[in-house]
């Protein structure tokens, strides 16, 4: 087949199942494996260049909504009668479910069924090592600084942080994504804070922003100094690599009933 993907996530999956092979198109933001970097690139994944994808003669595209703006691509697609599917995950359950959809429409049901238990099993291996765990630590997860964005119940991070023996101090807000206040973030009063600002690298993450920001010295994890910048992409994206984020990020607050994640 010749398959096109329009954001770094699809991509991501296409990489786990092993069809990287197959794959003509990726949009400029993947950049991951480091197969990418030879494939041909048909713009950001918020704007793509619809007269490259045409080019490429893909049997599939894998088109997203995950992040607002993106139903123009979709657009784009049906204007040109393009063979597409939309991935649009929120949850770890839909990610699994995407690995078996992606399988099924690339012909590749059975090895599709193998990475997706392979998933679980890790998953489910976490949630028997959180279990043991007598005291859940309490995680600010700050997706964006300026207006404040933090995951709510419904994001994949919620049963991340669950998974690393953890709490998502927004879990109990129903949505994916929460817009709130710093004043808020301050009478939670969380015992770590990760910062995974979406698109940035983290090393231009500055955790000295949040430290400066009024009252902060209230919060238990500034005054502890349990502020951690941690890889966007290990995050921030509905993919498989999720698990190599929680791996990272169990060992990072349990490091007594967790592997290293550097050696798993």
């Amino acid at each position: 087949m010749r398959i096109v993907s329009l954001c770094p996530s699809n991509t991501e999956i296409l990489a786990y199942l092993d069809l990287m092979d197959q794959v003509v198109g990726v949009d400029n933001d993947s950049d991951w494996p480091d197969a990418v970097k030879d494939i041909p690139k048909v713009g950001r994944d918020l704007n793509i260049d619809i007269e490259k994808v045409i080019e490429l003669e893909p049997d599939l595209i894998l088109a997203s909504l995950s992040v607002p703006g993106m139903e123009k691509n979709i657009e784009k697609l049906d204007a040109h009668q393009l063979p597409y599917i939309i991935l649009n995950p929120n949850s770890l359950d839909e990610i699994a479910d995407d690995i078996l959809t992606v399988g099924k429409y690339t012909h590749q049901e059975n090895h599709a069924k193998t990475v997706y238990d392979k998933y679980y099993q890790t998953l489910n291996s976490y949630k028997k090592l959180a279990e043991q765990i007598p005291k859940k630590k309490r995680i600010y997860w700050e997706w964006w600084p300026k207006p404040i964005f933090t995951p709510g119940g419904q994001n994949w991070l919620t049963y991340i942080s669950e998974l690393a023996g953890a709490e998502n101090i927004f879990s109990d807000i129903n949505q994916a994504s929460v817009q709130t206040e710093w004043k808020e973030v301050i009478d939670r009063n969380p015992d770590e804070i990760c910062m995974v600002w979406v698109g940035v690298q983290e090393k231009k993450m500055n955790p000295e922003l949040i430290r400066k920001r009024e009252d902060s010295e209230k919060i238990k994890a500034i005054q502890y100094d349990d502020v951690h910048v941690l890889e966007e992409y290990l995050y921030c994206r509905p993919s498989p690599r999720l698990l190599e984020g929680l791996k990272k990020l169990a060992y990072l607050l349990h490091p007594t009933y967790f592997p290293n994640h550097n050696s798993s």
